[in-house]
């Protein structure tokens, strides 16, 4: 290591200018990072720690912040120290993206979805490295053989549409490393990606960094991810440095009490083990958050979906005639008892999600049947389906695309009984109120608008509209994946009071395993639109018998530096393909029951 850091944040404040005045996103926040060293700035949403990041190199001035006070020092290429905060616009453009690279959240709006992946990352190294078209396409074919791209000389002529949300992550890290930086800032650059992805890319991370000596600022909310990568750890809240140590010291010791209790929100796989039902999270400042409920194992099943089979058309040629079809979910059987919670989990394109709007008929399915309360789903007429949808609802992953930006939350969750004819006048008015009281958010937020609110917050208003029209059945569609460690607590633990007031019961569908751990009575593990597994959540978690499900397990990060993973430990098989032409006929479902309630598919596994 060098004995100067390679970058060093002094005395930082940074300001925003709002139509309510001046708002202070940073101050006075000062930490370094040293050559081949991994810092991880952890805090919640609003805390300031992407906007320390971004001050570095200066792109917080594109979003409307003003370096306000403090110095950044920067140690480049030169050897020479410069202060980025003092630093001509002309100088910082030949520091961005070659001495300092930066990996964003969204891999898909930090690509040019109109030129090839090979173009965009040329580019950066003709620019800056002044190197000659093939030079530069032989040095980005490397670049993608080292991030573990199958078939670069493929992907170099195909659009970041083409490519999945792992592989375009993966091209984000190529073309921040491609000028081989001194430093590498990567702001939550895992946290939309499935357990078995992220693993891989934070091993990848981890080596590239050992073997490059490049110095990683790495920005999260995710205390495991943390635990896997960190050197150094730098806690931030509401702007303002709390903590800072190293990783073993922090997680074994902490001293602030919001770093102890951030800890204490982190879902950990195992803290389950031997618990017959769901248990509510921990919360920042309770002494044990929501009642536990106990659903009795004999309550009557409630959904029961036999043999669902879904399947999209993929179309080709002149005339866009079906050429072959996309076998998202294929012969999936389960049962769901009332005031249960089933969750689905597995992969980006597992078919979890599909399997969810398939059974509230959002997409049509090929084949099966689907009973709710016993009435045949897919048989009922678009009146009758549309009366029957009062009992199931749906809770989507990203609550600010669900709502409607121009209406008040207030007559959001209204809409249902409206719609319906349930209520009308003061008892709507008196219903809407008594929601937000159920989902715990002030009245005074009645006529606030969603761009008003956190995402957390945004998430309770999804619920609470869910629950107007007090439903049996929930699908909550990866419904606190994009939360913070705390909001997600809260959210959870408001879902499963819910469950033992009103009895509902919940389809949850996620990739996070310890969540999933969390909250489940039962758990179904997807792979290539089949279940194959299904069972008690203990048997899931603590006797795991199908391969994919074992290799899902090993992949979840925990929030312990002393059990870090290696890239050795992560040895998983890519995904084959799901679209089959048309005359495939697939073979059917068979499962052994292994234990009691405790399935594991035999045909056709795949993996």
């Amino acid at each position: 290591m060098l004995d100067r850091p390679v970058a060093e944040i002094e005395n930082l404040r940074v300001e925003f200018e709002t139509k309510d005045g001046t708002v202070v996103g940073v101050k006075d926040v000062s930490f370094e990072i040293a050559a081949g060293e991994t810092v991880c700035v952890v805090g919640e949403s609003g805390s300031g720690k992407s906007v320390s990041a971004l001050s570095l190199m200066r792109l917080v001035e594109f979003g409307g912040g003003r370096i306000a006070g403090g110095r950044l020092k920067f140690t480049g290429n030169s050897e020479n120290t410069i202060d980025t905060a003092a630093t001509d616009d002309d100088l910082m453009r030949t520091i961005r993206g070659n001495q300092i690279g930066m990996i964003f959240q969204e891999p898909m709006t930090s690509l040019n979805p109109v030129f090839t992946v090979g173009r965009q990352l040329t580019e950066g190294l003709k620019l800056h490295k002044k190197l000659s078209q093939s030079e530069a396409e032989a040095r980005v074919l490397e670049l993608l053989r080292l991030v573990r791209i199958p078939e670069p000389e493929r992907r170099i002529h195909q659009y970041p549409h083409e490519l999945s949300g792992g592989m375009r992550q993966r091209i984000v890290i190529a073309m921040a490393m491609a000028c081989e930086p001194k430093l590498l800032i990567a702001d939550e650059p895992t946290t939309a990606l499935d357990v078995t992805i992220q693993a891989e890319i934070l091993a990848l991370m981890d080596r590239l960094k050992r073997e490059t000596g490049t110095a990683v600022l790495f920005i999260t909310h995710d205390m495991a991810v943390v635990a896997q990568m960190a050197d150094r750890v730098v806690v931030m809240y509401r702007g303002e440095k709390v903590e800072e140590g190293p990783v073993a010291e922090i997680f074994e010791n902490p001293q602030h009490d919001y770093t102890k209790s951030l800890l204490a929100a982190v879902p950990k796989l195992g803290e389950m083990r031997g618990k017959p039902t769901p248990e509510p999270m921990r919360l920042m400042g309770d002494g044990g958050g929501a009642k536990a409920h106990a659903a009795r194992a004999d309550s009557a099943v409630l959904l029961e979906v036999r043999n669902l089979t879904t399947r999209f058309p993929v179309k080709g040629g002149l005339l866009r005639r079906t050429v072959a079809n996309v076998h998202a979910v294929e012969d999936v059987s389960f049962k769901l008892r009332q005031g249960q919670t089933l969750s689905l989990v597995g992969e980006s394109g597992c078919g979890k999600s599909t399997c969810g709007r398939s059974i509230l008929r959002l997409v049509e399915p090929y084949s099966g049947e689907i009973y709710l309360d016993g009435t045949d789903v897919l048989a009922l007429d678009p009146g009758e389906l549309r009366a029957a949808r009062r009992n199931m609802q749906m809770v989507f992953q990203d609550p600010f695309a669900s709502l409607n930006p121009q209406m008040k939350l207030s007559d959001q969750v209204a809409e249902p009984l409206i719609n319906f004819g349930v209520l009308s006048g003061k008892a709507l008015r008196d219903r809407v109120a008594e929601l937000f009281d159920r989902v715990e958010l002030p009245r005074s937020f009645l006529n606030r608008f969603p761009h008003e609110m956190s995402g957390g917050q945004r998430q309770r208003i999804a619920i609470a509209r869910a629950l107007a029209l007090n439903p049996k059945l929930i699908i909550a569609d990866e419904a606190v994946s994009a939360l913070d460690v705390s909001v997600q607590a809260q959210v959870l633990n408001l879902m499963m009071e819910l469950q033992a007031e009103l009895g509902l019961s919940f389809l949850f569908i996620s990739h996070d395993m310890a969540v999933v751990e969390r909250v489940s009575h039962h758990v179904g593990v997807m792979y290539l639109g089949r279940i194959v597994e299904i069972g008690p959540r203990g048997a899931i978690f603590e006797n795991p018998q199908h391969a994919y499900t074992q290799a899902l397990l090993s992949a979840v990060p925990i929030a312990d530096p002393r059990q870090r993973k290696s890239e050795a430990d992560l040895n998983f098989k890519p995904i084959p393909s799901p679209i089959h032409p048309l005359d495939y006929q697939p073979a059917p479902s068979e499962y052994r029951e292994v234990a009691p309630d405790h399935f594991v598919l035999t045909s056709e596994s795949g993996y």
